[in-house]
């Protein structure tokens, strides 16, 4: 294995030694990361670990500014483009034998103190301590409300294990087999791997360090796409159980409402077919009261400018039959996959070779 200047071995495994990992599809807010911890006070990581999951990897490097101080430290890996969690268990077992690797979304901004405060996380850490979460912020604009968008992401402010910024013991990623890679998305795969280290015996704490995660620009419908997650919540359930929600502190969501709204407009259309006017006209109103609720429950926390208005009109009657179709999506997909044990991943442990490695220039 090419080392790229790395610390000596002993160096890499004492008890306060990290590793930084970052996936990456190559979004301009890397370099801001990047810059943060360049800046950022306190020792240094071993090794930065960028892992490009790009889907055309293979065709154009890497477009990343690495800071001077951070250049010799920094690799890139490829990871195969099959989502966050592939990324980062192709990002930790790239790392070296270091004792912690601290995952990083490439759209996180490390705070100025990062580096001092995360050594005060670790040593902290007792023997049975997996993992130590981030504060993490989301700034809100204050001239005026937030949409709905930008409410979702301030969610990620209390997420209990949010792996924007989270450091985890090498020696539990390894006894547990890393991140599920059936998560396919940046949803629920940090709360399922938290569950099964806490199922094994460790434990999760709370951190000092901070780091801020701005709200990302985003088009009228990605909130019709974020429903996509309601097929990874049925996995969930399928592998820890119907009560991981109160576990995971996780919101329960409107899944019951979005299956009921859903009944309602197949009904209206059924019975229409059927030519039973009555019965339709009942059932399209069961709908239209849903969907305005929904609608309105969205609208009146926000900035209710016209553009947001039609967002959450629009996107308010898609979204309860998007939800109901990834639901059943992850009932069909889902449906054989067993319960874990404490110590399973939830699937055998894929074969694993050294990833590609590209020298990073400063």
């Amino acid at each position: 294995m090419t080392q790229y200047g790395a610390r000596p071995a002993s160096a890499q495994e004492a008890d306060d030694a990290y590793a930084v990992v970052i996936p990456t599809l190559g979004r301009p807010s890397l370099n801001a990361c990047l810059r943060a911890l360049a800046r950022s006070d306190g020792p240094r990581p071993v090794r930065i670990v960028l892992v490009d999951d790009r889907p055309d990897a293979s065709g154009t490097p890497l477009a990343v500014g690495v800071p001077e101080p951070l250049g010799a430290l920094t690799t890139i890996v490829r990871g195969g483009a099959r989502g966050p969690a592939a990324a980062r268990n192709a990002g930790w077992r790239a790392a070296g034998r270091v004792a912690w690797i601290v995952f990083l979304d490439d759209d996180v901004v490390p705070g100025p103190t990062w580096g001092d405060d995360l050594a005060l996380d670790l040593a902290a850490a007792t023997s049975r301590t997996a993992a130590i979460t981030a504060r993490i912020d989301v700034p809100l604009p204050a001239e005026r409300r937030p949409t709905d968008w930008e409410r979702n992401t301030a969610g990620l402010a209390t997420a209990r294990w949010i792996t924007a910024d989270m450091a985890y013991r090498r020696a539990a990623l390894e006894e547990v087999g890393g991140f599920d890679e059936r998560f396919r998305r940046a949803f629920r795969e940090d709360a399922d791997l938290a569950l099964r280290v806490l199922a094994a015996g460790w434990a999760v704490t709370s951190g000092v360090r901070a780091t801020t995660h701005p709200v990302r620009p985003a088009d009228r419908w990605v909130s019709v796409r974020v429903q996509a997650g309601n097929a990874d919540d049925v996995l969930m359930t399928r592998l820890h159980g119907r009560d991981w929600w109160s576990r995971a502190g996780a919101p329960r969501g409107r899944l019951p409402r979005h299956l009921a709204v859903t009944a309602a407009a197949v009904a209206a259309l059924a019975c229409a077919a059927l030519r039973r006017p009555r019965a339709a006209t009942a059932c399209a109103a069961v709908w239209l009261a849903g969907t305005a609720e929904f609608a309105l429950a969205r609208i009146a926390p926000g900035p209710r400018t016209r553009d947001e208005v039609v967002t959450m009109v629009l996107t308010s009657v898609v979204i309860p039959p998007a939800a109901v179709r990834h639901w059943l999506r992850g009932q069909v997909v889902h449906r054989r996959t067993p319960p874990l044990d404490a110590y399973g991943s939830g699937e055998p442990p894929r074969a694993w070779r050294e990833p590609d490695r590209e020298r990073v220039r400063s």
